[in-house]
């Protein structure tokens, strides 16, 4: 592997205030339902005071022809394009608390060299605990709350989470994969995922990211801004709701997902820790409710934005 130091490039002054103890990482990719946590590296970056400390080589880590970045025509000549960035900062809470940011697109290329030059970076830093945030789909109503699946690299490092599942395999990510090297270096990291529903994965969906900033003051002690997130939120589910509403074939399959939903969850709060599969026959299957409620919203969006259709 060449050298990890040089995929990226250091400001002058990134050194110069001392240890950064918290180290938040949303990269841009697939893994990443309801686009939650790269609703959350925007909002923070709109929001908190942001200096640049690190700048990562994209030409070495994005793959152009699988991810085109956009560029501009205009007047019969080229006029911009917008070249993508990786890039680590250095944000300020609403305490002046110091917190780093990693955000851009997930690299394509390189992940062991990138993956071992953050390791670096969080070792040269002072970071002491790294947080990964994203969304993922499940079989979840969006007229339940939000909930986070949490993981980390050693006990104690967050609540202890139901067991509802044993051993799987997964596509794997960036994220996970510095999760993991970070875990086997001796460091503390950690991740959020909220459970976003799979019918809305496509979509932005700020219940989820700002669960996920919730979770990350939570967990650090750090003062973050939410408002606007929650603000967009109550947009986002009074649009939905106008949507379910105007159909009552999808009221009805909105209804049998809580009920799918809710017996799972009391399922597994028993002993047993009983699954889904103790259902009742004649409930439809997460996959059948959801390909229903996701082609009724695509066709209701299709024609107007995104808007709910007016009576």
């Amino acid at each position: 592997m060449r050298d990890p130091h040089d995929l990226y490039s250091v400001s002058p002054e990134a050194f110069d205030n001392g240890p950064v103890p918290v180290l938040v990482h949303a990269l841009r990719g697939a893994m990443d339902a309801g686009h939650a946590g790269e609703m959350v590296a925007r909002h923070l970056l709109d929001s908190l005071p942001v200096e640049r400390v690190v700048t990562f080589d994209s030409d070495a880590l994005i793959d152009y022809r699988s991810r085109r970045p956009a560029m501009t025509f205009e007047d019969w000549r080229y006029t911009d394009y917008d070249e993508p960035v990786i890039a680590l900062d250095r944000l300020r809470d609403d305490e002046g608390t110091e917190l780093l940011l990693l955000h851009g697109p997930e690299p394509d290329l390189q992940w062991d060299r990138f993956t071992a030059a953050v390791v670096d970076l969080v070792e040269a830093l002072g970071v002491q605990r790294t947080i990964g945030l994203q969304g993922i789909p499940m079989a979840v109503p969006h007229t339940r709350p939000i909930s986070v699946t949490a993981h980390a690299t050693r006990d104690g490092l967050v609540d202890p989470q139901r067991h509802l599942m044993g051993r799987v395999q997964i596509p794997g990510s960036a994220a996970g994969l510095l999760e993991l090297r970070l875990g086997r270096t001796g460091h503390d990291a950690l991740g959020f995922a909220a459970n976003v529903p799979h019918y809305l994965a496509q979509s932005e969906y700020p219940q989820a990211a700002a669960e996920l900033v919730r979770q990350v003051a939570a967990s650090t002690g750090l003062a973050l801004p939410v408002g606007e997130l929650e603000a967009a939120a109550a947009e986002t589910a009074r649009q939905i709701e106008a949507q379910v509403s105007a159909s009552a074939e999808v009221g009805a399959v909105v209804h049998a997902l809580e009920q799918q939903y809710d017996a799972f969850m009391e399922a597994a709060a028993q002993p047993t820790h009983k699954t889904l599969l103790a259902e009742p026959d004649s409930l439809p299957t997460a996959d059948e409710i959801g390909a229903e409620l996701e082609a009724f919203l695509a066709e209701q969006q299709g024609d107007d934005g995104g808007q709910p259709e007016q009576a």
